[in-house]
């Protein structure tokens, strides 16, 4: 079962990578029709729903968009910041929906960003300590890597509604500001469903883990 749940858990992740490598590709490659430039429509929203306290910088790498909730920063990568493209203005304006939910005390939002010091310790040791525990024989250090991981998969599947929010959020945004054309919200609305679904595809691989890891330590106890 570990080896049939390994391949099924691979061939998911890398075909939601390669839908999402496809899809922002083709729309990365596209111009938007206003003209904007990922941090200009960044800066608009920011302007129109009065976050006038959240700054917006260029960071280094590909696809290494993010919401700093400490420092209230968008950050996008050098060539959202900088290029008028479909892709770019869609994720700058999903990151800003981040800092939306921010302002507005979206609570999925604060559960998540309390559970990021345990989910990060569970998704990093709690695996091992699972499987530690078996090959030493020690039901307690099973039962401790299982509800670290647990912690971590409980981040993951609150990240859900998070992401799929913020996508929303941006749509809503660039329409009623008059952002994008009819055919960019297109282009937009499909690279964010893309990169939602590798949210998806890693929630349900952990979720998957989880069980099979729980199932190996009742078998064990049986």
């Amino acid at each position: 079962m570990g080896l049939t749940l390994f391949v099924a858990t691979l061939v998911l992740t890398l075909g939601v990578q390669m839908w999402l490598r496809s899809t922002y590709g083709r729309w990365e490659r596209v111009p938007n029709a206003s003209g904007l430039t990922g941090a200009d429509t960044a800066r608009a929203i920011l302007r129109a729903n009065g976050l006038h306290d959240v700054k917006v910088e260029a960071v280094p790498g590909q696809l290494s968009d993010h919401y700093d909730p400490r420092t209230r920063t968008v950050r996008l990568s050098e060539a959202h910041f900088r290029v008028p493209s479909v892709a770019g203005a869609a994720v700058a304006a999903h990151e800003v929906g981040h800092a939306l939910q921010h302002a507005q005390a979206y609570a999925p939002l604060q559960w998540r960003s309390s559970l990021v010091p345990v989910a990060q310790i569970g998704q990093s040791f709690g695996p091992w300590i699972v499987i530690g525990g078996f090959l030493l024989g020690v039901a307690g250090m099973v039962e401790i890597g299982i509800a670290l991981f647990a912690a971590a998969v409980l981040f993951q599947l609150v990240t859900l509604p998070v992401e799929f929010d913020a996508s929303r959020r941006a749509i809503a945004q660039m329409e009623r500001l008059g952002l994008a054309t009819r055919a960019d919200v297109g282009g937009s609305r499909a690279v964010l469903n893309a990169a939602a679904m590798t949210y998806v595809a890693a929630a349900a691989a952990s979720v998957a883990y989880l069980l099979h890891y729980v199932l190996m330590f009742m078998g064990n106890r049986d």
